[in-house]
């Protein structure tokens, strides 16, 4: 028999970068009553979905969705475009990024690293050079994470398009976009990116359980050269179903009721709104560690990530037991530190559905715990988090 405690009273604040809170409305349509996933009703939200989402990444390139987390995203760009020993460029720039590059070796396909502190956005230059001296075009894909969940580090991808079009490269573009699609300007076509990566548990506003892959005509050409074995995975049988609204698969029917939901809920506020309401809420939040005067991770104010904000503690200090402390007398969640930064940060996540309240009330939180656990810091994040929230 399992023990528990009992729950505070209130609400938990799930203040981690994803899973994000999943809205009211969302939670009902979850729980409709399942469908027959070959019927022309499912057919007819199918069609609606995909065309939605294709506006939220600005393109007229096929959508793709897997029941699956976003690792499983990652491998279907890769299995789909590549071959066994082919050279993938990619950029060490966060624990994301290197688990995306351990997935590429596990395919065996050569991973070329670009090293990254984890404290910056991606190097546009760096990635020309390394394109410029590769003249037998031996790289044939470039891979980089747009908002490193692990750093709070946001990187420009029209300048890694542009860097890579300067250097004259037929490499591939594939993008991780899953904690920024739905949270920040995402722009698959305009950007050049030949494979979009997303997930539905971050901006989406959904449960963990769906992937995306949005695809451009040069990558549809590159899998019919690829020779990775895959199944489960391969475009083209997905691709086929959905002109007709199905899947080649059981779909996972309930979730695509809430991503229906969720897309309802971010046009009616309008996407430009939401990634303006992003960005305030990250300039809230700086501003309260700033006024505790500890660290942000993230060290180029113009990397600073709209939808999480990762806090280094003072030398000494242990984040994940200021974590649990939250956790246990506030019922406030933090993200934990990953990788190499494991026990030294924090980090809030200020994305998806979520309000001027809920970051007043996640720093008031933190404040009262970097006290209660004897944390060095100057006294007034939450009041420098009002004044930004009421003057911006």
């Amino acid at each position: 028999m399992s023990t528990f405690e009992a729950p505070l009273s209130g609400r938990h604040f799930l203040q981690i970068p994803g899973p994000t809170n999943v809205p009211e409305r969302v939670l009902q349509a979850l729980a409709q009553p399942t469908i027959d996933h070959r019927s022309a009703a499912f057919a007819e939200l199918t069609r609606s979905i995909l065309e939605r989402l294709g506006k939220v990444c600005k393109t007229s390139s096929p959508v793709l969705i897997y029941p699956s987390s976003g690792s499983g995203a990652w491998e279907a760009a890769l299995v789909n475009t590549l071959s066994p020993g082919d050279r993938v460029l990619m950029c060490a720039s966060g624990h994301f990024a290197t688990l995306w590059g351990a997935v590429a070796e596990r395919l065996a396909l050569r991973v070329d690293w670009i090293p990254g502190d984890w404290r910056h956005g991606i190097d546009p230059d760096t990635i020309e050079t390394h394109l410029a001296a590769d003249g037998e075009g031996a790289i044939k894909a470039v891979a980089v994470v747009h908002n490193e969940t692990s750093t709070g580090c946001i990187s420009r991808i029209d300048q890694v398009r542009r860097a890579m079009d300067r250097a004259a490269h037929p490499a591939l573009l594939l993008v991780d976009a899953i904690s920024s699609l739905g949270s920040t300007a995402y722009d698959h076509d305009a950007w050049g990116v030949d494979v979009t990566v997303a997930a539905s548990q971050k901006g989406l506003m959904l449960p963990p359980g769906l992937a995306f892959n949005i695809l451009s005509e040069k990558a549809r050409g590159a899998a019919r050269q690829a020779t990775l074995p895959r199944s489960y995975w391969d475009w083209e049988p997905l691709l086929e179903a959905n002109k007709r609204g199905f899947f080649p698969y059981t779909p996972a029917t309930n979730l695509l009721f809430g991503l229906d939901a969720a897309l309802d809920l971010l046009f009616e506020e309008g996407l430009e709104k939401i990634f303006a309401r992003h960005a305030r809420h990250a300039r809230a939040t700086r501003a309260a560690v700033e006024a505790w005067g500890l660290e942000l991770l993230c060290l180029d104010p113009a990397a600073h990530s709209p939808t999480l904000t990762a806090v280094a503690l003072p030398a000494g200090g242990d984040a994940d037991a200021l974590r649990q402390l939250l956790l246990q007398r506030f019922e406030l969640s933090l993200g934990t530190g990953l990788g190499k930064f494991q026990g030294k940060i924090f980090r809030i996540g200020h994305l998806g559905g979520f309000n001027d309240l809920m970051l007043a009330a996640t720093i008031c939180g933190i404040e009262m715990g970097l006290r209660l656990a004897g944390i060095a810091h100057n006294p007034g994040g939450v009041g420098a988090a009002l004044d930004a929230l009421v003057r911006d």
